[in-house]
């Protein structure tokens, strides 16, 4: 029911359309999801997630998943990110790869809706640490489209592989184009 209605929206009344599949036997990756220019994205993935039926996550720090709100948060997909112990991020986000059955990891490279020169590459680190491929999603609000693209497994050359990865984001506009990252 819920699906058919997310269905309904995202489709018939915003006039969205989601182009190409994950495979759902890909368990564990990295969501690599660009650009990230508005709050708007965060309902276009909710809608992706609930129409493609694929569990889809993030990590918040473990505070969030407190009472009253905790169940909320894991709900919606999420994970606590607990760095105690002196792990850092990228550490802490490969053990969670290690724990789950099912992790796939959305984030947005930016690291913010304004404006940026350079992409945060610790997805990238994460990805090689948890040997996990990175999957490409664009939210094309020029088009109307979230565009799922082929899972890229990385090699260790960050310059080739994030190459591989920014052509399936050519052309891609935001919801406020200007805030978007610009590929050369």
């Amino acid at each position: 029911m819920k699906k058919q209605l997310y269905k309904f929206i995202f489709f018939k009344l915003m006039g969205w359309k989601i182009v190409g599949n994950i495979d759902p036997n890909i368990k564990k990756c990295i969501l690599m999801v660009m650009p990230h220019t508005s709050a708007h994205d965060f309902y276009l993935g909710i809608f992706t997630r609930g129409i493609t039926g694929i569990e889809m996550n993030y990590v918040g720090k473990k505070e969030l998943f407190r009472f009253p709100f905790g169940w909320y948060f894991k709900y919606m997909g999420g994970e606590p990110l607990d760095r105690t112990g002196g792990m850092n991020k990228v550490d802490s986000i490969a053990d969670i790869f290690d724990r789950k059955e099912v992790f796939r990891l959305a984030v947005a490279p930016e690291g913010t809706r304004k404006n940026v020169k350079e992409i945060k590459t610790g997805f990238y680190f994460i990805a090689l640490k948890a040997h996990v491929p990175i999957i490409p999603i664009a939210f094309d609000f020029g088009k109307k489209e979230v565009r799922l693209g082929q899972p890229v497994i990385p090699t260790s050359n960050l310059e080739k592989d994030l190459n591989n990865l920014k052509n399936h984001f050519y052309g891609v506009k935001g919801k406020i184009p200007q805030n978007g990252y610009f590929f050369e």
